[in-house]
């Protein structure tokens, strides 16, 4: 037990200074955990290799992971999705496990190794890739959207390669195991490899059947006792029962734990039991990769460095080269194609649990998943930089061909629109029901094909472009609506519309109060905080709720949207952008003032309505 405390101090020690560093350095908090594990484990030495009782203890960590994803994909979503699913999805996993599997035959590995092999390279890193993709705002390209859906298809393939392991099982690696600590309530020992696949099946029923008629009668009966820590404690007793059923027939507890969330996913409890997973998922995944980061063998790689810096740019240039081709078969081009090329080339965080539990099922051998092991490490600790690489073939791409994947822009309008998002799909559909037309621009084609399928007119290209704004007709509009949703975007926009057109009326969304101030330096006339009208609306319904009448609460709306505009001028010429906010004395002065203004003049206001009354 002081063993355990001692690994578990240390380890969160670590994760609180390295994992902080690695995302402030764009290295994603997974290479974080990562690095802290190899940090006090073979670099520095403050653990010793046995970590096992504390890895056991982890590994709820990936079950509870699995849980969650399940409650994210709700049945009738993935049917939508099938084509992309079990297309590209399906095809590169396919592809890869078949490329992957011949190769280690052609090193000379056993068949059941093998196929082993190419179902963990086959993975890529859900947490490193889509964390990237919102830093980056890729999600929402096609390129984003493909790769999306394919870690989707990964992650659902992790249930049938648990499923499959056993029957891959090598007899003379299950002779040779040490059987002294195998589980005494196992239901399954003993029976040869299609009698646990019978087992995986029936354990699966079984929870299915559980999710659909226990579970949610169980959750609003606890609904019914208004006590907050029980649905904590049926949270954790859900996961937590289900593994341990699970265990009891020698399974993966994470392939129950995924097909409960995926029955629970349309459940009306679902938000709820996300909320009271999400903590523990977060700590004990970070405690498992920092006991994989510490028990990998350096010695492996400084030993033979050449082949294992091989292995890992060869597996990464070969799932690279499928997927590369892959995205070309399904519509891809281009920086698209190139994205969902390189930034899944690497082996996923399921690959250390595949590896993990292929060795305990006796199908790779213990020094074979040290390389595995290292090289899926590598292959993660280098995906940066092959964002950088996207990057950078991006940029170059864009600056060779800007022309070619714009569109002819052949109508002028007095009103232009960039951006035909959420935000701007509103303005636009207002401004054509008054009969006052529009040229509308975007860089993103699905959201210009969308507007065409409503029958409106829509133009694909990069409406921060100039010479794209002029095919537009801005040496001629008499109003410009900036409603992209990338920041810099927006402000790049405003300031070139607003130095070659004085006169030009420009209506901007800002994201927050500090995008406001940049937008009215740069010289928009309207500025629209996207939230601001739709909470303002929120507080005006909980005036009247509170007892102020509709008249009240909607003059009460009225004067604190006057006062915000008019306060919002004189903020933005306190405000200094060289000056953390907090130590801008002036803006925090003005703040204050402008504050109890407004109070004194709702107060006054509230009052004057009592004294007629």
């Amino acid at each position: 037990m002081e063993n355990f405390l001692v690994q578990a101090t240390i380890y969160l020690a670590a994760a609180v200074i390295a994992v902080p560093i690695a995302s402030r350095l764009g290295l994603g908090s997974v290479l974080g955990y990562l690095l802290a594990g190899i940090a006090v484990g073979p670099l520095i030495g403050l653990v010793g290799g046995n970590t096992e009782s504390l890895q056991h203890f982890a590994e709820f960590g990936v079950v509870m992971m699995l849980f969650l994803i399940g409650l994210e994909l709700e049945p009738r979503a993935l049917w939508d999705m099938r084509h992309r699913l079990l297309g590209l999805g399906g095809l590169q996993i396919v592809v890869t496990i078949t490329l992957v599997g011949a190769a280690a035959i052609a090193l000379g590995q056993t068949w059941q190794v093998a196929l082993a092999v190419g179902m963990i390279f086959s993975l890529s890193s859900t947490a490193i890739v889509l964390q990237t993709l919102n830093e980056k705002g890729l999600m929402q390209t096609p390129g984003g959207r493909s790769t999306f859906s394919v870690l989707l298809t990964q992650d659902i393939a992790v249930i049938p390669m648990l499923a499959l392991m056993p029957l891959l099982a090598i007899s003379a690696l299950s002779h040779g195991a040490d059987t002294d600590h195998a589980a005494s309530m196992s239901l399954v020992e003993g029976l040869p490899g299609w009698g646990v696949t019978l087992v995986t099946l029936a354990a699966v029923g079984a929870v299915v059947g559980v999710g659909t008629f226990l579970i949610r009668p169980v959750f609003r009966f606890i609904h019914g006792a208004h006590l907050r820590e029980m649905y904590t404690a049926l949270a954790l007793l859900i996961v937590i029962g289900i593994a341990f059923m699970m265990s009891l027939v020698g399974l993966s507890p994470a392939l129950g734990t995924f097909m409960a969330g995926v029955v629970l996913a349309n459940s009306e409890f679902r938000h709820e039991l996300e909320s009271d997973i999400e903590p523990f998922k977060g700590l004990l995944l970070g405690l498992f990769f920092i006991t994989v980061g510490a028990g990998i063998n350096f010695a492996v790689l400084f030993g033979d460095p050449l082949v294992i810096v091989g292995l890992t740019l060869g597996l990464m240039a070969l799932k690279g080269l499928v997927l590369f081709v892959l995205g070309r078969a399904f519509g891809l081009k281009g920086r698209n194609q190139w994205l969902m090329a390189l930034g899944l080339a690497q082996a996923g965080e399921f690959g250390f649990v595949l590896v993990s539990f292929s060795v305990q099922q006796n199908v790779i051998p213990a020094d074979l998943s040290e390389t595995l092991l290292l090289v899926i490490a590598l292959s993660m600790l280098l995906t940066p930089l092959f964002f950088i690489l996207f990057d950078v073939l991006s940029k170059r791409m864009h600056a060779a061909s800007p022309e070619t994947e714009a569109d002819e822009i052949d109508e002028q309008h007095p009103v232009i629109i960039a951006g035909i998002g959420r935000f701007g799909q509103v303005v636009n559909r207002l401004l054509q029901s008054t009969g006052i037309a529009t040229t509308v621009l975007d860089h993103d084609l699905e959201a210009i094909q969308l507007v065409r399928a409503f029958g409106a007119k829509g133009f694909f290209g990069d409406p921060t472009r100039p010479d794209l704004l002029h095919s537009a007709g801005l040496d001629n509009a008499r109003v410009l609506v900036v409603a992209l949703d990338d920041k810099d975007a927006t402000l790049k926009l405003v300031k070139y519309a607003r130095g070659h057109r004085p006169d030009l009326h420009i209506v901007a969304r800002a994201n927050d109060r500090m995008h406001v101030f940049h937008l009215y330096r740069a010289g928009a006339n309207d500025i629209v905080r996207e939230m601001f009208d739709s909470s303002l609306r929120a507080g005006r319904y909980v005036l009247e709720n509170m007892g102020l009448s509709e008249f009240e609460a909607n003059e009460a709306e009225t004067m604190y949207y006057k006062h915000d505009r008019s306060a919002m001028r004189e903020l933005a010429d306190a405000w200094d952008p060289d000056i953390p906010l907090g130590k801008n004395k002036a803006y925090i002065e003005t703040s204050r003032r402008l504050d109890k203004d407004l109070e004194s003049a709702l107060l006054a206001m509230m009052n004057g309505k009592g004294d007629d009354e």
